[in-house]
């Protein structure tokens, strides 16, 4: 796929239904040109075609930028077609197909307090906090992660789970981490992780 066209699509990548007319003007490319950029997507598994429209899902717009960054396009740039909506659905997809129930968005109160994705497996929950910042310092991570272990011990005492573990995912780092015990997910590791979910459990859980 070539990466600058790969790029160009990106605005147009919305959720729900939408003519080739409404994506043409969204990437601001004309309908030749766009034919080519959904030929290359749908190559990659971004969106579909039904009923004469392209369709794409919650998670597809992070998904092509991913894709982007691997092929060299610089983070900082990418990092400003995204919202914090985009990682949280793809977060909560990956944690889906893993067959956890997942919960997007989830409020405590007393004191309030919001938790960006929890999906919770055979009793033991996973509580992600996302981050597309393309800048992530070491001292900012330290207060993610003292701010998401401060949401896991309110979690847990609110909900009958047996365990929980809090989990930070951003935008793009070469390899999974931890501070405090805490893992610091790349967002395209988060599927890898979750295969390993329960082994990591005992090494994570004495954060909490």
């Amino acid at each position: 796929m070539n990466l600058s066209t790969l790029v160009k699509g990106i605005p147009g990548i919305i959720p729900g239904g939408l003519s080739i007319k409404d994506f043409s003007m969204a990437t601001q490319t004309s309908e030749d040109m766009t034919k080519i950029i959904l030929d290359n997507l749908m190559q990659n598994g971004i969106g579909e075609y039904r009923e004469e429209q392209i369709h794409f899902k919650d998670s597809d717009k992070l998904k092509t930028c991913i894709i982007a960054i691997s092929m060299g396009s610089p983070i900082e740039e990418i990092s400003r077609m995204l919202e914090w909506q985009d990682f949280e659905s793809l977060a909560a997809e990956v944690l889906e197909k893993r067959e956890f129930d997942t919960t997007k968005n989830v409020i405590l109160t007393k004191p309030r307090m919001q938790i960006d994705v929890v999906g919770i497996k055979s009793g033991v929950a996973i509580l992600v906090d996302c981050k597309h910042w393309n800048n992530m310092t070491h001292s900012a991570l330290q207060e993610a992660v003292k701010k998401q272990i401060i949401r896991t011990k309110h979690f847990v005492s609110k909900t009958k789970v047996r365990g929980a573990i809090p989990a930070i995912v951003t935008l793009y780092q070469h390899d999974l981490q931890f501070i405090d015990k805490v893992p610091i997910i790349p967002i395209h590791q988060l599927d890898s992780f979750c295969d390993e979910f329960y082994g990591n459990i005992e090494e994570i859980q004495s954060s909490v």
